[in-house]
């Protein structure tokens, strides 16, 4: 049974990042891991007389999802209006390919594509009840703040204090605002800025959560266990943690090839995200706070010189960044929403499908790793018990 907060948050799906229309067609593809979400979203259709076609998918591999999105389709000649695609995941991005794909043929004007991963509750009682308005002028502010200026001292009440030099010429940022633009996919949940450092020095204290691209069922909140980092020449040189699985966790993610690199510095937006759930997953990613993102940078490998298999992002609780010789800081969990347009020199999306990395202006996350079994799970095999 949803919750009212959490039906609010649909309601504002609907209304604030789809602004549906009365002659939209719109089709929901979903995992089974996500099936509830697809069906609230359905309801609150049908109770706007819209009927949703609804398609099943399998995460990662599922060789008759072509057909079966293909056929969920409508004529192209045929629309009355605005064609809307959004899916639902848990854990991964699927399928981008395909999708991207079979949408060719419709106008990309008129065609809309939100795809949420971390699909639980949380997502509509938290992340979704934050309008993209809202998120877009926060991340105006930050930009407006950061974009063209050098050094960024970043300090937190956990212990975090770093020393970051910034290049918006070399390394573009990412503003993630939940806002749809013409042929692209919009990624949910939404609220974060970021762009890859060019040097940090210092201490991270994440005291807020982790989150990683590998799927895990591991408890991601660090309010009890935070995590300390200790940064030299742009690479974690040294980690803490009281937690002896999360220590151990650490180990293997820290021991994967290039993955002690900084590959994003992060500052989550999304005032919704007050409180760290357990699941790992992006809502706790756009929490207002700093955060860094180890491994995978958010940039082409061609232009940082490296890729990694994993992206960790380690969360503190809010932040205080000090830019260049300003004396007045920028405090992530107060900032004031500018009025200024957003400024168009950012890349939109943040996470990517391991099938679609080539077709998505940005690959922050991808959400899921292939193996040879498949995908990789990372189960909590790191608890004493």
């Amino acid at each position: 049974m949803i919750n009212s907060t959490a039906w609010k948050g649909v309601i504002s799906l609907l209304d604030n990042y789809l602004e549906l229309r009365s002659d939209d067609t719109v089709v929901v593809a979903y995992t089974s891991d996500s099936h509830e979400a697809a069906a609230w979203v359905s309801v609150a259709l049908e109770m706007r007389n819209l009927s949703a076609t609804k398609v099943w998918m399998a995460p990662l591999h599922d060789v008759e999802f072509s057909n079966r999105f293909a056929a969920a389709l409508p004529d192209p000649n045929e629309l009355p209006g605005r064609l809307v695609i959004i899916t639902f995941e848990m854990d991964t991005l699927s399928h981008d390919r395909i999708i991207r794909s079979e949408l060719s043929k419709y106008d990309a004007n008129n065609t809309i594509v939100f795809r949420a991963i971390s699909a639980c509750e949380s997502l509509f009682s938290d992340a979704l009840n934050v309008t993209p308005q809202q998120l877009s002028a926060r991340n105006t502010t930050i930009l407006e703040r950061c974009m063209g200026k050098k050094q960024l001292h970043i300090t937190t009440e956990g212990g975090t204090d770093l020393r970051v030099e910034v290049d918006s010429s070399k390394y573009r940022w990412v503003s993630n605002r939940g806002i749809w633009r013409p042929d692209s996919f919009v990624i949910l949940p939404a609220g974060e800025v970021a762009t890859f450092p060019v040097s940090i020095e210092g201490i991270l204290v994440a005291d807020f959560a982790f989150n990683l691209n590998v799927i895990t069922d591991m408890d991601v909140r660090l309010d009890q266990y935070p995590v300390t980092v200790w940064i030299e020449g742009n690479r974690a040189v040294r980690y803490e943690c009281d937690n002896k699985s999360m220590s151990k966790f650490l180990d293997e993610c820290f021991n994967t090839d290039c993955a002690h690199i900084v590959g994003e510095l992060g500052f989550g937006t999304n005032i919704g995200v007050k409180t760290a759930i357990s699941l790992n997953s992006h809502i706790n990613e756009r929490h207002t706070g700093i955060h860094l993102g180890f491994g995978e940078s958010n940039q082409p490998p061609s232009v940082v010189g490296y890729s990694c298999n994993i992206h960790l992002d380690l969360i503190a609780r809010g932040g205080m960044v000090w830019i260049d010789d300003s004396l007045e800081p920028l405090d992530l969990q107060n900032i004031t929403p500018s009025s200024l347009p957003h400024p168009t020199r950012t890349l939109d999306e943040d996470a990517s499908s391991p099938d679609g990395i080539a077709d998505v202006g940005c690959q922050d996350d991808c959400c899921g790793i292939l193996t040879q079994d498949g995908m990789k799970l990372w189960r909590d095999r790191y608890s004493e018990t």
